[in-house]
């Protein structure tokens, strides 16, 4: 599940709506809103955002966070570590064959150290 699907289940929840009644309201497939929701398809354009954004009546702060969600949700991600050194492809191809076995801790700790916080 990516970021942006995450939270698009979430608003769907609060709100007691199913993935079909959701999909008929923005003229949608169920299969490809649940396929976004779970990060079987890319991530979202603009102005599918801005739909979503408005079927749900998010606006200001939580409308901008929503859309860094979106920007941040593309579920197949390509690192170039062409002119970087050694150990950055080191990095790279290793986190990108162990991804999938770490422990939700040990990603949150990764992301807060390469988000600098």
């Amino acid at each position: 599940m990516t970021p942006f699907g995450r939270k698009m289940r979430e608003l769907r929840s609060e709100r007691g709506l199913t993935l079909k009644r959701m999909a008929e309201d923005l003229h949608l497939s169920a299969a490809y809103l649940s396929a976004l929701e779970h990060g079987r398809r890319g991530r979202p354009s603009p102005g599918l955002v801005m739909q979503i954004l408005g079927y749900f009546n998010v606006i200001w702060d939580e409308a901008e966070e929503i859309k860094q969600l979106a920007d941040l949700s593309h579920p197949r991600v390509t690192i170039d570590t062409a002119g970087l050194s050694p150990t950055a492809t080191l990095l790279a191809n290793t986190l990108q064959q162990r991804i999938a076995s770490l422990p939700e801790e040990r990603l949150r700790d990764l992301l807060s150290l390469a988000k600098g916080d």
